[in-house]
């Protein structure tokens, strides 16, 4: 890439390089990264990656151009742009992320995701007295300057974009063509339109289940705190409120009636150390002091280790390597785990377990779950 000033400029070439080596076989935005990192451009990444995954059951072959070529055009006729991880606009909080989508596809006013942004989230089946509270706290919360940041969902998401709009961000789990809940057909193209709205998932996709934990990480990714009006024990939102957490974001929730079901998450938050807020100008106050160290005590985890992208680039190609991939499998289960854990318990250095976690994602062996943690594939 060329540079321009202090930012660097992408290329064409590099550009639809990137696209192609994020759509190919097993790889994730934590894999991309290790990629670009250990090799310097996408380019050259795509080149190495037929023997980085020597190690499969088959020839590796990475996502043809012609069906890269195929969606650029389709993201050209949405009427969408892409937005690439070290691009001067891309969200600065999200950029935070270990998990932070490489590249995303977004309509709209960019501009409201670099400004101050709260997460309202809550269930699909919402008491009407809940949708009415997501409407006025949206509304609260754009007056007061935030961008409000919802999933675009049934429910609470619906009535807090309603609230805020147009100051408000859709995240979705389809690709950006493509519209769900379909009674949201008219909210997600006003937002589109007038607000801002992201997805990671290539145009054309039909939402799956598997993607809505991921879209849930970029809700939570893109603000400085999240709010859940209202949810059931073990919801998305739940997952949402989670993963702020673990970005040291604030996590917020209104607390309800331990009669009624849909308030049960709620509580258990609180429980867990979420703040408990009943206005919107506790939210306000909360966010407008927010340094980065969060008041919730919500998933207190053990620090992590400490590991330097470049270091990737410094690795020693040798014989040992396939050897501490084997290692490393033989550590994993189904049951997810946390590399950092795996660097402790094989002994070897940070980046030499990152390296061998990429060649087993590439063979098919390891799946990546949404907040970082690794588990055997299958």
């Amino acid at each position: 890439m060329e540079q321009q000033g202090s930012q660097p400029v992408l290329s064409q070439q590099e550009a639809f390089a990137r696209i192609r080596l994020l759509r190919s076989p097993n790889i994730g935005p934590i894999s991309y990264r290790q990629l670009i990192a250990r090799f310097g451009t996408a380019a050259a990444a795509l080149d190495a990656l037929p023997d980085l995954a020597s190690r499969g059951r088959g020839p590796y072959r990475p996502a043809a151009a012609d069906s890269i070529e195929r969606e650029v055009a389709a993201v050209r006729r949405a009427g969408a742009r892409y937005l690439f991880h070290d691009q001067p606009d891309y969200p600065a909080l999200l950029a935070e992320l270990d998990s932070a989508p490489p590249i995303v596809t977004c309509r709209g006013r960019l501009a409201l995701a670099s400004e101050p942004c709260v997460a309202l989230v809550g269930a699909r089946n919402a008491s009407a007295a809940a949708v009415k509270l997501a409407r006025d706290f949206g509304s609260a919360l754009a007056e007061a300057g935030f961008t409000v940041v919802s999933g675009l969902a049934r429910g609470i998401d619906g009535a807090a974009h309603e609230g805020a709009f147009p100051h408000t961000i859709g995240v979705i789990a389809s690709g950006i063509d493509i519209t769900y809940p379909p009674q949201h057909v008219d909210l997600q193209e006003r937002i589109a339109t007038e607000g801002l709205l992201i997805a990671e998932q290539p145009p054309g996709t039909e939402p799956r289940g598997r993607h809505f934990p991921s879209r849930n990480r970029i809700i939570a990714g893109l603000a400085s705190g999240t709010l859940v009006i209202e949810a059931a024990p073990q919801s998305g939102s739940l997952i949402t409120a989670r993963l702020a957490g673990e970005a040291g974001r604030e996590v917020m929730a209104i607390p309800g009636s331990p009669l009624d079901a849909r308030a049960l998450g709620c509580n258990q938050l609180i429980r867990e150390g979420a703040v408990l807020v009943q206005t919107p100008d506790e939210v306000v106050e909360l966010l407008q002091s927010f340094t980065g160290a969060p008041r919730s005590q919500f998933r207190v985890g053990e620090g992590a280790v400490d590991f330097d992208y470049a270091e990737l680039a410094k690795l020693d190609w040798g014989e040992s390597r396939a050897d501490l991939s084997t290692d490393i499998a033989n550590l994993l289960t189904n049951a997810p785990v946390a590399v950092d854990e795996l660097i402790r318990q094989s002994g070897a250095g940070v980046a030499e377990v990152h390296m061998a976690l990429l060649e087993l994602e590439l063979a098919g062996d390891l799946v990546r779950e949404v907040d970082g943690a690794v588990r055997r594939a299958g």
